[in-house]
């Protein structure tokens, strides 16, 4: 081959087009994917949709917000809702940017209503005077209410709301139907009883009563969601745990732990332990004492201690703690609510973390509540409705 061709041939391959690259997303596409990948924290998308129109068109998408919820799953602990002389008070836990003003979600007006509890994105409340039940979801303003069964119309009552497809792992909480449980110790004939409300029917089911008369005379504390039951724990009882089956429509009672005297009062909380399993989280301060109950291939169930955790080794906490109750625990989050010496702390006891919420010399049941916090999505005057923002504060709005 002679140099002039050996030339010619180096020109041609140094002057060939690359190969065609693989062909991407356009744009609109492509923000999508990126905007859908921000933190779930309540600042981001406002702060997204801050950018310009075309963000804001996007980050304020109903179809984007169903797809930022699904990609995430797991929505924000936002605060705590609790009965107070004042009503139905909200305390925001998050911090600025994030941090979410207590008027966004007043519920002080609902006076005469007590919390029974939080979960999936709404709050229960109930007045007894009345017999009415209130399902309300502070985000959106949606609310529901239904008159509660007469048998739960004296005495203190207990309950829970909850998702139909609350053990539906892929499923996202907003805007589904929803149960009501409402639980009762206050019998004439000494058996506790139970019964659900549907938002699908509109209907209040069956009563559901203890197969055998149980002496308990203690209304209990929260209930706890694991699996498909609820749990609630009975203080006055030192073995006694309420349990209704949510499948099987049935209400029992079943034996807790082999503790002794850390089982009682507000230091105990029912928790959801490995592999889906009830537990309790006993605490005897400094220590945070996990039990497990498991079942063998006949049924037969067992307690045992999972772990302890030494909470000298949580940062910020009081080396001592004369006065400390567990006031409130988080199925989403593992986070506890815990009263320590004056306190209101919030312990994450997986990353041990906790964080000094404020001073109170009020113990109450705390209500964690957890749910998205989109832009344009807010309670309007404790009406339905929604309420537009166009702006940022230092808190969100």
């Amino acid at each position: 081959m002679s140099d002039s061709e050996g030339a010619d041939k180096t020109r041609r391959r140094r002057g060939s087009s690359p190969a065609s690259p693989a062909s991407l997303p356009d744009d609109e596409d492509l923000l999508w994917e990126i905007l859908i990948r921000l933190p779930p924290q309540p600042s981001s998308l406002p702060r997204a949709s801050a950018v310009c129109r075309r963000w804001r068109r996007l980050a304020t998408d109903p179809k984007f917000i169903a797809r930022f919820r699904a990609h995430h799953r797991k929505p924000p602990l936002l605060g705590i809702f609790h009965r107070s002389s004042e009503g139905i008070t909200f305390v925001p836990v998050l911090d600025p940017p994030d941090r979410i003003p207590p008027q966004r979600f007043d519920m002080r007006s609902y006076g005469d209503y007590n919390i029974l509890g939080c979960r999936h994105g709404r709050v229960l409340a109930m007045n007894r005077w009345q017999g009415e039940v209130l399902v309300c979801d502070p985000v959106t303003g949606e609310q529901h209410r239904m008159a509660a069964p007469s048998e739960f119309r004296r005495g203190l009552v207990n309950g829970a709301v909850l998702c139909p497809a609350a053990d539906n792992q892929g499923h996202v909480h907003g805007g589904c139907p929803f149960k009501v449980v409402l639980m009762s110790m206050y019998t004439d004939d000494y058996r506790p009883v139970a019964c659900v409300y549907s938002s699908e029917t509109g209907t209040w089911g069956d009563l559901v009563k203890t197969a055998a008369i149980c002496e308990l005379n203690d209304p209990g504390i929260l209930g706890a969601l694991v699996g498909n039951a609820l749990y609630w724990l009975q203080h006055r009882m030192r073995n006694a745990i309420l349990v209704f089956d949510l499948d099987e429509q049935n209400l029992a009672v079943i034996e807790g732990p082999p503790v002794t005297n850390d089982f009682r009062g507000r230091s105990s909380r029912i928790i959801q332990a490995e592999d889906g399993a009830v537990g309790l989280a006993i605490l005897s301060y400094p220590r945070f004492q996990m039990w497990q109950r498991n079942a063998n291939c006949h049924g037969v169930a067992t307690w045992v201690i999972w772990k302890t955790i030494e909470m000298h080794n949580i940062p910020g906490l009081p080396l001592i703690g004369r006065m400390n109750t567990i006031l409130g625990y988080s199925e989403d989050t593992n986070a506890f609510f815990i009263f320590l010496e004056g306190d209101l702390y919030m312990v994450q006891l997986k990353s041990m973390q906790s964080k000094r919420l404020h001073e109170t010399e009020n113990i109450y049941n705390y209500h964690p509540f957890t749910s998205f916090y989109t832009p344009g999505i807010a309670i309007a005057g404790g009406h339905d409705g929604v309420e537009s923002h166009d702006t940022l504060d230092d808190s969100i709005v």
